[in-house]
């Protein structure tokens, strides 16, 4: 098949050969290296000195352990949202206590920096901050450089910035230090190319100290407990050791190809799958300024239901694309080209298109 949804993603062999041998001891020395190469090779693609942090969960549990270990009841939050996963982390933030204030996009257009900076302004502080940077439901990367030169400087007024990076990282630039993000959130499902079931989480020194003065419960999110036993190499719980071991192939093959040619191989898989679909008569959501390297989400002709064309494009082609989500569900076909990905797959894809269009026209007919 080829997988061309927002996650899971493809994984190489040499992924699934790690993935897929004996389970081992989670306690004992092989784990403990394996966690420690894994932590450091994240390092280099969060571009951090700061605590990276794997957990076991979903893409959603870790914004959701980024949340509850900064939330105090009551906290003042803006969640800048451009789609379905911006709107997630904003209801998470809500369902633990944060007192949240939206500011939201038109579907396929990017956030607004000085939009951003305003309504930071009108909230009490200190304030937490939610920002995606790469929205798979509308096909849109923010641009959140221009929102780290708005921010301000340190002391009270800086809000503390939470960064959903789960369909970004491991595929674009996002250089958490030099941004000031404090706490940024990604999947291994996505662009990392390993299993589902990892959860990574940088967290800066300043949100250290809003953890320890933090008063939303936690438990099995604890990330006091999570660093204490990441500095022993070990989880405070039994962790995913199948998908951390795959992970660790996975990190293998993206340090050999290194950080800068990945982000390129992206922005060109991305261009010619716009390029293409715009052939065939698709739409794009996004403009080409403010357009995901990652996912790529097209309108689809007049007349067509992308459900269909999705449930065809299986069937008929093996190819796996995803339809719209929400309002956007029949109007738009979301084609992700993030991790193992390779322009052979795109043409294979843009050819299933091509083939298939006539046969729903006629049918229409």
């Amino acid at each position: 098949m080829n997988l061309r949804i927002p996650g899971p993603t493809p994984l190489p062999e040499a992924v699934r050969i790690a993935a897929g041998g004996d389970a081992f001891d989670h306690r004992g020395e092989r784990f403990e290296q394996l966690l420690r190469q894994c932590e450091a090779r994240l390092k280099q693609f969060y571009q951090t000195e700061s605590d990276v942090l794997v957990l076991t969960g979903s893409g959603t549990g870790g914004l959701e352990a980024a949340l509850v270990n900064v939330l105090s009841p009551g906290q003042a939050v803006l969640a800048v949202s451009v789609g379905h996963f911006g709107e997630r982390f904003a209801a998470v933030a809500r369902a633990f206590g944060g007192q949240v204030t939206m500011l939201e996009s038109e579907p396929g257009q990017a956030l607004d920096a000085r939009r951003v900076e305003a309504a930071l302004a009108m909230l009490p502080e200190p304030a937490v901050l939610l920002t995606t940077h790469n929205e798979t439901s509308t096909g849109v990367l923010n641009d959140l450089e221009a929102v780290s030169q708005v921010l301000p400087g340190p002391g009270p007024r800086r809000p503390l910035w939470l960064v959903d990076g789960v369909s970004s990282l491991g595929a674009t630039d996002l250089p958490m230090d030099r941004w000031g993000c404090d706490v940024v959130v990604s999947a291994s499902q996505k662009a990392w190319m390993a299993p589902a079931g990892l959860a990574f989480l940088g967290v800066s020194e300043r949100a250290w100290e809003w953890i320890d003065r933090a008063k939303c419960p936690r438990y099995y999110w604890d990330l006091r407990e999570a660093r204490k036993y990441a500095r022993k190499g070990q989880t405070p719980f039994t962790p995913a050791v199948n998908a951390l071991a795959g992970l660790d192939a996975a990190l293998e093959l993206m340090v050999q190809e290194g950080l800068e040619t990945i982000v390129q191989r992206h922005r060109d898989l991305a261009r010619q799958t716009r390029a293409g679909l715009r052939a065939l008569g698709f739409a794009m959501l996004a403009s080409d300024q403010d357009a995901s390297p990652t996912v790529t989400a097209a309108r689809v002709p007049v007349g067509l239901s992308a459900t269909e064309i999705k449930k065809r494009l299986l069937r008929d082609y093996g190819v796996a694309v995803a339809a719209g989500m929400g309002e956007l569900k029949e109007q738009i076909i979301r084609v992700a080209h993030m991790g193992y990905c390779s322009e052979e797959n795109i043409s294979q894809l843009l050819a299933a298109l091509k083939g298939l269009l006539p046969h729903l026209r006629n049918q229409r007919n």
